[in-house]
């Protein structure tokens, strides 16, 4: 039982980093742009566009 004095503060630390953290996160913009990446994965520039016809 002399374990959980050292745990249960250690536990509410890692807790309240990770708030902390994730706070940050939010105000610093992280999760601003959600479909920004899947949106961006779509178009394939590796493809030469085809030549033009002329008439």
């Amino acid at each position: 039982m002399n374990v959980l004095i050292y745990l249960v503060p250690l536990a509410l630390l890692l807790g309240l980093t990770g708030l902390v953290g994730f706070l940050w996160s939010l105000k610093s913009g992280q999760y601003d742009d959600l479909d920004g990446a899947a949106v961006r994965i779509l178009p394939d520039d590796d493809v030469p566009p085809s030549p033009a016809r002329e008439p």
